[in-house]
């Protein structure tokens, strides 16, 4: 049943599409190389879609780039983007992998996105890619 009462009702059918911060690049200096790069957001916030409260989330990218690596400070801009954006746990964490990978193109990317418990149950989704 919806609750007609949400201020956050129908977002979630444009997750997808909503437009977001670009996320930057650099050219990797060494692309024919197979390392990996383990970013950590241990301060990320969205908001509860059902509640309008905060959620609070500790993200975990670990990628291995091609041509491009991630710019770190357009990064936390795309983060921040989402503090005030009512999002289910699992369409934060597969609307971020995909950002991601479009910007990037990188080889392989896992994020991995650890919320902490809303009514006593803690949930972690974690999403992977490989080309």
């Amino acid at each position: 049943m919806k609750n007609k009462n949400s201020s956050y009702e129908g977002l979630q059918l444009n997750i997808r599409t909503m437009k977001t911060p670009k996320i930057e690049i650099w050219k990797n200096q060494f692309p024919d190389k197979e390392y990996s790069i383990v970013i950590e957001i241990p301060e990320f916030t969205c908001i509860c879609p059902k509640t309008g409260l905060p959620d609070f989330a500790q993200i975990k990218i670990e990628y291995s780039p091609d041509k491009y690596c991630i710019e770190l400070k357009s990064l936390k801009m795309y983060t921040i983007f989402w503090r005030n954006i009512g999002i289910f746990h699992e369409n934060m964490i597969n609307r971020m992998l995909e950002d991601f990978i479009r910007a990037s193109g990188a080889r392989a990317v896992k994020i991995t996105g650890v919320f902490n418990p809303r009514g006593g149950i803690a949930t972690t989704v974690i999403r992977e890619y490989k080309k």
